[in-house]
């Protein structure tokens, strides 16, 4: 049955002057200052409001098509509600979905839980709120990347400590939010909450940096200072990380029965990648030897916290952060992380295949391990000089 009008009709459209709007049905029709007319419609659809900007009336727009465009709308949401699960009345919003995916993954053994309730919590769904996610197109993805590369600076608040962050996010920190949402759409469909994923996710690309790594001699200087330093764990963490390229998490979660030492090999039972078994090196075997012997035997873990709800040290980000300035280094270009970055390039840069440095580092794909050859690395030029005494044979 069709709507009738008596405010939005096109005599009053005609005679409506510059300043002054009308409105019906959820459509409304104003006249700017220079006399050009434009169409919105602001409507509810399951909870949901609706503000769109159709189009102006010297681009051909009509009343019709806002008309059309309140009828799809609501064919939309009817087709939401059919495709539903028995027993639901309304689309799932990306609020509630955001909140059931990461109970879910709890008791699915899923990993990286932390990070992704962080990505979430702080900038997903604040972006997408109540959006069902049947209606998450590509280009509100697009939107999304576009605001958080534009982000202006704001206030956080982590564990009592306030500070304002200046910088938009770098492209790596949007890829791995746009990660947990490909995640998420993925789940729905696996669980039954979508009958298809309803967008392509581009990430944004991240060539432009160069992962950090310390030189030989900063490495040495790190692991003076923690020696040093009066937190007994530290140093064990450092040496740990430089030999092995092994995550934070990896590290402070090891137990005395993960470690095979004659084998020179830590068992790591929940990597990002999986269940893997880390290789070590022979001065990280006698190490640990030693840091064993010095424990009790009644503790489990290598890096023990009574206090802590897992029984483990969760993090060393202060300490670290005491260390990298003793050693001279700033706490805010090596963190933690900057450990792997290290081991991983120097195993590339002594030419170490990529395939070996893909297994001792644990990651997923050869792709992810090509970033830490460095065009610039002496074993770039030292492979060149190989070239050159093929071609031109000096002796």
């Amino acid at each position: 049955m069709a709507i009738a009008f008596s405010k939005l009709t096109r005599p009053a459209m005609r005679k409506l002057p510059p300043g002054k709007k009308l409105t019906e049905h959820g459509i409304t029709f104003e006249r700017s200052a220079q006399g050009d007319g434009m169409f919105s419609v602001n409507i509810m659809v399951d909870g949901q409001r609706i503000h769109r900007v159709v189009g102006r009336d010297s681009d051909g727009t009509t009343r019709t098509q806002a008309e059309e465009f309140i009828s799809k709308v609501r064919t939309d949401a009817r087709h939401d509600r059919l495709s539903l699960p028995k027993g639901r009345k309304v689309a799932l919003g990306f609020r509630a979905a955001a909140t059931r995916y990461l109970e879910r993954l709890k008791e699915e053994g899923g990993k990286d839980l932390k990070a992704k309730r962080h990505r979430l919590t702080l900038n997903l769904t604040p972006f997408f709120g109540d959006t069902p996610l049947t209606r998450i197109n590509s280009f509100d993805v697009e939107r999304y990347k576009k605001h958080r590369q534009h982000e202006k600076a704001r206030k956080s608040t982590v564990k009592g400590e306030t500070a304002y962050k200046q910088e938009p996010p770098s492209p790596g920190t949007i890829n791995r939010e746009l990660a947990v949402l490909s995640h998420l759409l993925n789940k729905a469909v696996e669980w039954g909450w979508l009958d298809r994923r309803p967008a392509v996710i581009r990430r944004l690309r991240e060539n432009g940096g160069r992962i950090s790594y310390l030189t030989v001699e900063q490495a040495k200087s790190l692991l003076e200072a923690a020696l040093a330093d009066g937190n007994a764990q530290i140093y064990p963490f450092i040496v740990i990380g430089l030999d092995t390229a092994m995550r934070m998490t990896e590290i402070l979660s090891i137990r005395r029965e993960h470690l095979h030492l004659d084998r020179r090999i830590i068992h790591i039972p929940h990597a990002k990648a999986g269940t893997r078994e880390q290789p070590i090196t022979a001065h990280l075997a006698e190490f640990l030897r030693g840091y064993l012997a010095a424990l009790p035997q009644s503790i489990p873990w290598l890096f023990p916290s009574p206090g802590a709800k897992s029984g483990h040290t969760a993090s060393v980000r202060k300490p670290f952060r005491r260390v990298v300035t003793a050693a001279g280094l700033d706490p805010d270009q090596v963190v933690r992380h900057t450990l792997r970055h290290t081991a991983i390039t120097h195993l590339v840069q002594a030419g170490v295949d990529l395939p070996t440095v893909k297994r001792i580092s644990g990651h997923k794909t050869l792709i992810m391990v090509e970033r830490y050859a460095h065009a610039n690395g002496e074993h770039i030029r030292s492979a060149m000089d190989k070239l050159e005494e093929r071609y031109r044979p000096t002796g």
